[in-house]
């Protein structure tokens, strides 16, 4: 069975701590356990003299040995001589005596005076002796002298602390316990915002951010990663969106654009099959329509095509351009279409790397909409200057202008600003789009100035080459 988190963080937490407290009383209990048996050694060693003493006085059941035990052997263990069990004492029953094993072995490393201390258990009961056995000489001789004392109190002692340190362990892992889920669950409350912000983004929000995620904690770091990762896939989520809104925009308008002309040539064609070909008249107005609509319908799908590949981002030709030359062929050309307007040319020598043909043709589109949405006869400038490390051509005109509105949407595709007038004039809203393409295929950019009144001023820059122009 998998185990949570926060389970797995308690249980280790839990299980350190016991195996620490456990270590600590094991060393608390066998240090004092251990310090309690030498002093008790210490009585031993310091009380044997007088007691043998009493022994040779008074023999083994003299009063004045107190608590402690005592036999007498003969030298080599072979002989009891007496022996002593520790007397009643207050309330307390006398405790029974040590079983002493058979015999006892002493050291043998040279040292003079032969001594062992041990532990026994007692012949009844589950009581011990500390015993101290050696070789003592008496008036007599050598005796086997064993000399040794309950260690009922350190037992008592033992197992009081035995039992504290039973219930102090407890107490504290209980304490450990509540501390610790009080801090995991306070530590892991923010992987439980970002399972609910995960939740909500799954359910379809993808606004929801997880909340209070600051870089001074692993989880904090974690909720700021995953709030800058929410925010791209949202980015991309919005900008997939609105390509496929612009999309359906551009296939609707293109399906509609298209309809147009060839509604044309539809009904050209029902009038030649209802008897234009015997009538020359009719016949001549058939044929020029529908080579006019399909003179329309190619301009559209050249267009479309370039607006295509320039999305796709298909290189363009790249060679020095002297802009200041394509922008008077332009202006040529447009005193030639329309005579009667005033149309200002202010250029200096600039040379950038681009396409020729599609550069004139970003100036054609721009003097192409003057034409358009302007009346006849109304002013309007082309220059070309450097700006700011580019080469700036402006075409402004003294029109009626545009609304803050339009003028933000005009490089849009099919946007027109007067719909009616557009349509008149045969356009299908896609010269200032192909305008923004173009230059933005350049490394540069367009904008539109303009206000109601006050005319319209369209701004392309592009980057310059970093040769120096030359008048042509």
């Amino acid at each position: 069975m998998t185990l949570s988190l926060r389970t797995r963080l308690l249980v280790g937490l839990v299980a350190l701590a016991a195996v620490g407290l456990a270590a600590a009383d094991v060393a608390t209990y066998r240090e004092l356990r251990s310090f309690l048996i030498d002093r008790v050694d210490s009585t031993l060693l310091q009380d044997h003299v007088a007691a043998l003493q009493i022994v040779n006085e008074g023999g083994c059941n003299s009063p004045q040995l107190g608590n402690f035990f005592v036999q007498v052997e003969s030298a080599d263990q072979s002989r009891l001589i007496c022996t002593r069990r520790p007397p009643a004492f207050g309330d307390r029953r006398a405790a029974p005596p040590p079983k002493l094993p058979a015999k006892i072995t002493l050291p043998t490393h040279g040292d003079p005076e032969p001594m062992r201390y041990l532990t026994v258990h007692a012949q009844q009961g589950s009581g011990t002796y500390r015993l101290r056995a050696s070789i003592e000489q008496v008036e007599g001789g050598s005796v086997f002298f064993v000399i040794g004392e309950s260690l009922q109190d350190m037992n008592g002692t033992l197992h009081r602390l035995l039992l504290i340190e039973v219930l102090v362990t407890l107490a504290v892992l209980a304490a450990i316990v509540g501390l610790g889920l009080w801090l995991v669950r306070l530590g892991l409350r923010p992987l439980r915002a970002i399972e609910q912000t995960a939740g909500a983004i799954a359910s379809g929000d993808l606004s929801r951010r997880v909340e209070r995620a600051e870089p001074r904690t692993e989880v904090g770091r974690l909720g700021l990663a995953l709030n800058a990762m929410l925010g791209q896939i949202e980015t991309a989520f919005n900008a997939r969106a609105e390509s496929e809104a612009r999309l359906r925009r551009f296939v609707a308008d293109a399906s509609h654009e298209l309809r147009t002309p060839l509604s044309a040539v539809r009904a050209y064609a029902e009038l030649f099959r209802r008897g234009a070909a015997q009538r020359p008249e009719d016949l001549k107005r058939s044929m020029e329509g529908i080579e006019r609509e399909s003179e329309r319908m190619g301009l559209l799908v050249d267009d479309l095509l370039l607006l295509a590949r320039l999305d796709e981002g298909r290189p363009l030709e790249r060679e020095p351009v002297q802009l200041d030359e394509v922008a008077r062929e332009a202006v040529e050309t447009a005193r030639a279409l329309e005579p009667e307007r005033p149309l200002r040319l202010d250029v200096e020598p600039i040379v950038v790397t681009g396409d020729r043909d599609r550069l004139r043709q970003v100036l054609d589109n721009l003097l192409g909409n003057v034409r358009a949405h302007t009346p006849a006869g109304t002013a309007a400038s082309v220059s070309v200057h450097p700006s700011n490390g580019h080469a700036a051509v402006e075409v402004a005109d003294a029109g009626p202008g545009l609304p803050p509105e339009d003028a933000a949407r005009v490089f849009e595709r099919f946007y027109r600003a007067d719909p009616s007038r557009a349509r008149a004039s045969g356009g299908a809203g896609l010269g200032l789009a192909i305008v923004a393409a173009v230059a933005k295929a350049h490394g540069g950019r367009v904008d539109a100035r303009s206000a109601p009144g006050e005319g319209t001023t369209f701004r392309v820059e592009l980057p310059l080459d970093g040769h120096a122009g030359r008048d042509a």
